[in-house]
């Protein structure tokens, strides 16, 4: 079924133009129509975000707008830098409600529960589409807060079967400032949870390209707090990783970590712990928190995009042509398709399955922070109206 044939449920948008007022109403211009009721964007840390905020807000009113500052965008026309890419989601088709985070450090079970039934309440008001079965979670949070594990556990336990994915806001690798986007203001050490139900057929994933070696590396000394790993195997935690990938300590750059990640085993599968940087001391930073006693396996990739279309075209032989595909990707393997000179081609693949999101920090899915994965959901066209 082609494009043509079915209604607008969503529409696209990005805008490259730096000036906020300006880059709002362009998007505005894309995006506004009369059954308009939701707008997810991410955006170039680089826009002035106390101006942007304002604009953004003026430029949809009456409507609920959703999105973080990125590590790069996905647009309508593929990878993208420095720009906004904006998802608008038409109301006859979408019941969506978002609520803010604020407090990540006191976020209970209790917080989480008032939060989810608070969305699910605006959701069944709509009486679009029964919630079990045809509901979904997006969570966006501050990609340097160094609390999605907390938020992420707690807010499964109340989402119970609903599905959830997500990504940590980035800044543009410049690891500084990340924020979320909610109520015409940015927002640092907070996170966003979008609840969207919909009659259309959807399917969630999430899937990496890396695969295990022999070596293996104990956590012997960590701080998760800080997501440090002080040693590993009882050494220096970067010397030893070090010797694992086969490079000196002072070689160790973001190109080793991004194409030799380390990895956990939990449930049969692996599951990516990347590496943010090496410290003064020799411990290691990560993006993700490790603990004292686990066992890390050294990662190497196979090919970067065969694991994603696999995914997504198994995804489309159950919902059909897409009518969208929401995507959080993590910033080290659009690294690793620079390094590799796959770049074109995976824009290409993204663009053609009309793929829409952000290079994150780290991505999200039932519950896990993970890293170097690509998670999102597909979702189905519409059905033709005779």
């Amino acid at each position: 079924m082609s494009p043509e044939t079915v209604p607008s449920a969503v529409r696209t948008a990005s805008v490259h133009v730096r000036e906020p007022a300006l880059a709002a109403s362009q998007l505005a211009a894309q995006l506004q129509h009369e059954h308009l009721g939701c707008v997810l964007f991410f955006c170039s840390a680089e826009y002035q975000l106390d101006q942007l905020g304002p604009a953004l807000d003026a430029a949809f009113p009456e409507i609920r707008v959703c999105g973080c500052t990125s590590a790069g965008e996905i647009t309508p026309e593929g990878y993208g830098r420095g720009c906004i890419t904006a998802i608008g989601f038409d109301r006859r088709y979408f019941a969506i409600d978002c609520a803010l985070i604020s407090s990540l450090d006191r976020f209970a079970l209790q917080d989480a529960q008032g939060v989810i039934d608070g969305l699910l309440a605006t959701c069944r008001d709509a009486r679009l589409a029964p919630v079990k079965g045809h509901t979904f979670a997006i969570t966006l949070l501050d990609g340097l807060s160094s609390r999605e594990e907390l938020v992420l556990a707690t807010l499964n336990s109340a989402l119970g079967t609903i599905p959830q994915f997500g990504g940590s806001a980035g800044d543009d690798e410049r690891l500084a400032n990340t924020h979320v986007y909610f109520d015409g203001q940015f927002h640092s050490g907070a996170a966003t949870v979008m609840l969207v139900n919909t009659p259309l057929d959807f399917r969630v994933f999430s899937t990496h390209h890396m695969v295990d070696r022999r070596e293996k590396l104990v956590v012997t000394d960590a701080c998760p707090e800080r997501r440090t790993v002080n040693e590993l195997n009882a050494e220096p935690a970067a010397q030893a990783y070090a010797r694992v990938v086969g490079v000196p300590v002072e070689q160790l750059d973001r190109k080793i970590f991004a194409l030799r990640p380390l990895g956990v085993k939990i449930g049969g599968h692996y599951f990516v712990r990347s590496i943010q940087r090496v410290n003064a001391d020799g411990s290691l930073t990560f993006y993700c928190a490790v603990e004292t006693g686990i066992v890390m396996t050294a990662m190497e990739p196979e090919a970067l995009l065969d694991s994603v279309r696999h995914q997504i075209e198994a995804s489309e032989r159950v919902v059909g042509t897409p009518l969208i595909t929401i995507g959080c990707d993590c910033f080290l393997r659009r690294l690793e398709a620079e390094l590799t000179g796959e770049v074109a081609a995976v824009s290409e693949f993204m663009r053609h399955h009309r793929v829409i999101g952000f290079n994150t920090y780290g991505e999200q899915f039932d519950g896990m922070h993970i890293n170097q994965t690509f998670t999102g959901v597909v979702i189905g066209q519409p059905a033709a109206r005779s």
